[in-house]
């Protein structure tokens, strides 16, 4: 061990290291948090002032963060979050924990981890530590990153330290958080991936080593491509069993007390969320690269895509069964954000079925506990309290998203007619009520 990653390695196991993060969102800020509850000095940066001042005062806008934690630990001085990147000189970790969106051609957008990438090399110093957690292709640390912070003439691995470790976050997840899901490692040489793991030991349950940072990059991408090429089976099933006439959702429930060779997926009006919808297209586009034609991942995304027409069909299905066009019908979705219980709407299927249904010539209207206002395209929606979703007559109401706080007896009760998407109303059925 050479006497830099030996100084380090001391300072992170005695928690005197100071330990930064840059991205204060779904996977930074709850990152953060932690390190300081380990009692590290933690710092935050992002570049959007208002998240900075929410932290700031203690206000969490996450829902996996709670306020009071995130106040304790800002009073006792253990988090602090700014836009002044220059202080990034003064941290020994940093933690690239920025978003990577895809392009409209399918292409990765690897802008916010150059601009990141572009800060942090602004101010390196010997001995830091540097870790990128967005997800992204195999190649991103050696063919993007490292280059960037080698430009001032350190060297990783010898003057800083390099690795890849991919976010695991499950937003609305109880059971599983930062601190008891296993961090997966990988650095651009062993004291790198040594030094990254000794970083995460001191707050995780369990840190998995890897050989290197494009295989630590291609488990992320393994890990979400199973998810989205397995919804993209479960919901071709769903179209399936519609056209013979099967309840999918009995199937799958009967499929899942085979003790071994069988994991449930669930059918729904799509992907959603920050990393499966994108996930897969980062892995296919990469392959392209290498001239290799990924077809199942590219199938599994085309159907998954698909799902919110589907649904748009079923509607107009609904609605035809009671003699009503869906031109001038009055839709209310229950639900905008992309899963249960959180106020994500990104890549949300409610909202690309809410377009199709605005382009349709739907009136629309919406309830959801977590989200209070959303674009459509050029129209902007105000929540409806759920409790008076039906003070005025509806035609139709859609079960987009399956938040706990929505009373379904009461949808049942006060709907003429019911798409369930999600199978919410489990065990009921009847002629008003609609499943894929």
């Amino acid at each position: 061990m050479s006497a830099v990653q030996d100084q380090l390695v001391r300072k992170l196991e005695d928690r005197s290291a100071v330990v930064g993060v840059i991205g204060l969102g779904y996977v930074g800020l709850p990152l953060l948090l932690e390190f300081s509850k380990a009692g590290f000095s933690a710092v935050g940066f992002d570049v959007d002032a208002s998240k900075v001042a929410q932290v700031t005062a203690g206000r969490s806008y996450i829902p996996d963060v709670s306020s009071e934690e995130l106040s304790a630990a800002v009073n006792a001085k253990r988090l602090t979050a700014m836009t002044d990147f220059d202080r990034l000189q003064a941290v020994d970790t940093v933690n690239i924990c920025v978003p990577t969106p895809l392009r409209k051609t399918k292409d990765p957008d690897l802008s916010f981890v150059a601009a990141a990438t572009a800060s942090v090399a602004a101010h390196l110093k010997a001995g830091q530590l540097v870790i990128l957690e967005s997800t992204t292709y195999p190649g991103t640390t050696e063919e993007v990153v490292r280059p960037m912070l080698e430009k001032g003439g350190l060297a990783a691995g010898r003057d800083f330290f390099l690795a890849f470790s991919p976010e695991r976050i499950d937003p609305g997840n109880t059971e599983w958080g930062t601190a008891n899901i296993p961090k997966v490692v990988g650095g651009t040489d062993e004291a790198s991936t040594a030094v990254a793991a000794a970083l995460y030991g001191q707050i995780v349950e369990r840190v998995v080593p890897v050989s290197s940072t494009r295989v630590a990059e291609m488990v992320k991408l393994l890990e979400n491509t199973f998810r989205a090429v397995n919804i993209g089976l479960v919901n071709e099933m769903a179209l399936m069993c519609h056209d013979l006439g099967v309840n999918v959702w009995e199937v799958i429930d009967a499929a899942k007390t085979k003790p071994f060779g069988f994991m449930p997926f669930y059918p729904g009006p799509g992907l959603g969320g920050h990393c499966i919808p994108v996930d897969p297209f980062y892995l296919s586009w990469k392959a392209r690269q290498q001239g290799f034609e990924s077809r199942f991942i590219e199938l599994a995304g085309h159907i998954n895509a698909a799902m919110p027409r589907y649904v748009l069909k079923r509607v107009g299905e609904a609605l035809n069964s009671v003699a009503k066009p869906l031109k001038g019908s009055r839709i209310h979705l229950f639900g905008v954000a992309y899963k249960a219980d959180v106020n994500d709407v990104r890549e949300s299927p409610a909202i690309d079925l809410a377009q199709l249904l605005h382009e349709c010539g739907a009136v629309l209207s919406y309830s959801d506990p977590w989200v209070q206002k959303v674009d459509i395209g050029s129209l902007r929606l105000e929540a409806t309290p759920a409790a008076a979703a039906f003070d005025r007559p509806l035609d139709c109401a859609v079960i987009t998203t399956p938040h706990s706080a929505f009373d379904y007896d009461a949808i049942v009760e006060g709907s003429p007619l019911i798409v369930d998407t999600r199978n919410a109303l489990r065990g009921l059925a009847g002629p008003k009520i609609f499943r894929l």
